[in-house]
């Protein structure tokens, strides 16, 4: 067995079931400010929030409706939830962190146009995005998995770093 070579503790990963429990970005607050009474609500979760909020589960966590300031331009925001984003993280047990992120993506030419501009970002550097959605399109969603803090965590790895093939380090920038 391959996590026994690494000496990882195993009895926590047995005890994962689905389904996963879930979180509306409200109630994760709740369990941040317990904890950490200076969290300003509305902002983005820092690795401590994170670790805060798994460490109250045993497995996996969902945590939905982050505020749609604090997320991509390109995440739909919640129309029965004005303010709040389609978007979720999946947060690893055991203080690894956030490894998949992902949501509904804005289909609305119009909602990005104003994203953008509300994020204070160059339109222009995401002319070939705008063009996907100027002759219309459809509902999707995305996420994005990550890899090397996914190994870390099943692997039992104390520093993402060490799951990455190439890290870049200081005097080491490119592969």
């Amino acid at each position: 067995d391959e996590l026994a070579t690494l000496e990882r503790n195993t009895d926590g990963l047995k005890k994962i079931s689905s389904p996963f429990p879930r979180l509306h970005y409200k109630e994760a607050v709740e369990i941040i400010l317990k904890e950490n009474p200076n969290f300003i609500v509305g902002d983005d979760f820092g690795a401590p929030d994170e670790t805060i909020i798994s460490s109250q589960f045993e497995k996996p966590v969902f945590v939905h409706h982050y505020p749609s300031a604090i997320k991509a331009f390109y995440m739909k925001e919640d129309p029965q939830e004005p303010g709040s984003s389609m978007s979720c993280d999946l947060l690893a047990t055991e203080g690894y962190g956030e490894i998949i992120g992902g949501g509904q993506r804005e289909d609305s030419l119009e909602k990005l146009l104003a994203r953008i501009d509300e994020h204070k970002l160059n339109r222009a550097d995401f002319e070939w995005f705008l063009d996907l959605r100027k002759y219309g399109t459809f509902q999707h969603s995305g996420f994005g998995l990550g890899i090397e803090r996914t190994v870390s965590w099943i692997c039992g790895i104390q520093h993402v770093r060490e799951s990455i093939p190439f890290p870049r380090l200081y005097g080491r920038l490119s592969p």
